[in-house]
């Protein structure tokens, strides 16, 4: 099966740290992506369901930028939060990389979308 890349644009009013604080903390992960997570240095093992998947944090920076890759993913697919600022409005705009299989577009479109707006619920927008 073909693999598609996602990249999606979604706005936030809240800050680039606050919107960091959520990819990278374990109280705020919860609060929106995962039922459990649990840190070990550079190692989130996610849990949903009683389910566990691995990631490895592989890039970072703070206020910016958090990557993740799947432990069991191919070598070239990984999970990406690039956090800018809008020069115009202000607004903190979030920019989403994922991969899935091709006949899965439409549905992990939906699933991050509603995600997202568990993410703004968290957030305060």
């Amino acid at each position: 099966m073909e693999r598609s890349k996602l990249e999606l644009e979604y706005i936030f009013k809240a800050s680039p740290t606050i919107l960091y604080k959520f990819f990278t903390t374990p109280a705020c992960l919860v609060r929106w992506f995962c039922d459990e997570v649990d840190i070990q240095g550079e190692e989130f093992t996610f849990v949903w369901s009683g389910s566990e998947e691995i990631a490895d944090l592989v890039d970072y920076a703070e206020d910016e930028n958090v990557k993740f890759k799947w432990q069991d993913s191919d070598d070239n697919e990984f999970l990406q939060f690039n956090i800018n600022t809008s020069p115009v409005t202000g607004e903190t705009i979030l920019l989403l990389t994922d991969f899935c299989d091709d006949d899965e577009v439409e549905d992990q479109t939906q699933y991050w979308s509603e995600q997202m707006d568990r993410l703004k619920k968290a957030t305060g927008g």
